[in-house]
């Protein structure tokens, strides 16, 4: 029973397609969100993944391609977050929200105001059993650069994220890594837009280093544990989405919101219920 009921869905080709465009993208966002968890910056993802729809409608009315145009306004959004911080009395967390929020209604009038055969649904919540070959190979470049870019500079953004002031101090290049960890982000998000769409993307690029940092203690246990739970509930996900007929997007999200809960409860040192053991007689 259980054989036939993971078996069956791996015989139709758009299954296994999503599962392979989801897991890449599942590891390339779990390994970034062990750095975002630990920076605090959970919000910006929020907000990049809320600001490149006006890129992706100004991409698709100029004929250029819809990650390029993604790409673009994701930079947008980080870069003036914090430009508007550095310069500004309000908080930072403050300047997210009012930046994110404005990118995202300036997308939503855009895609109001033009006549186009992309459907708003599919860029919001993805179309992770539709992709294409065009898309997998886009998502899976993405993915790789992304993951390869994170893992050969792990030490320096591991510094940058704890202390970014000593790192200054020893010589890392801290102004580098940090637009260089928004470009990261940026890139991250397109990859995902097919799959997951810019809405759910936020859940794999915060909820997996969440889940991790429950677990571990050490940065590197996070950057295992992270890419793992993501790439596990994705096919998780996936598989439970056919046999329910339910979209895979949110049903990878919700396998998330289930795994942080065991991990809040039941985690080794964290966990809620462990705590409580730990402290009766």
């Amino acid at each position: 029973m259980i054989e036939t009921w993971l078996l069956e869905p791996l015989s139709f080709a758009f299954v296994r397609h999503a599962l392979l465009v989801g897991s890449l993208v599942a590891v390339s966002a779990g390994l970034l969100s062990a750095y975002l968890v630990l920076k605090g910056w959970s919000l910006m993802g929020d907000a990049v993944a809320h600001g490149v729809l006006p890129g992706i409608v100004i991409a698709y009315l100029v004929g250029a391609p819809l990650a390029l145009g993604a790409f673009a306004a994701g930079m947008v959004c980080a870069v003036s977050v914090g430009f508007i911080s550095e310069r500004c009395r309000v908080k930072e967390d403050t300047v997210m929200g009012v930046v994110f929020s404005g990118m995202f209604a300036l997308g939503l009038v855009l895609v109001t105001r033009t006549e186009s055969d992309v459907h708003l649904n599919h860029i919001l919540f993805g179309d992770m059993l539709g992709v294409s070959a065009q898309d997998m190979i886009q998502s899976s470049v993405i993915a790789l650069v992304v993951a390869s870019l994170v893992m050969l500079r792990r030490r320096d953004l591991m510094l940058y994220a704890f202390d970014s002031q000593h790192a200054r101090a020893v010589g890392v290049p801290v102004t580098l890594l940090h637009y260089g960890l928004l470009a990261l982000l940026a890139m991250t998000i397109v990859a995902a837009l097919k799959a997951v769409g810019l809405i759910l993307s936020i859940a794999l690029l915060i909820a997996p280093g969440a889940i991790a940092y429950l677990l571990t203690t050490r940065l590197s246990r996070m950057l295992l544990i992270a890419p793992a739970v993501a790439v596990l509930a994705t096919v998780v996900g996936v598989l439970v989405s056919f046999q329910i007929d339910s979209a895979p997007a949110p049903t990878v999200v919700l396998g998330l919101l289930v795994f942080f809960i065991a991990a809040f409860l039941f985690a080794p040192r964290q966990g809620v219920l462990r705590r409580r053991g730990v402290g009766q007689p």
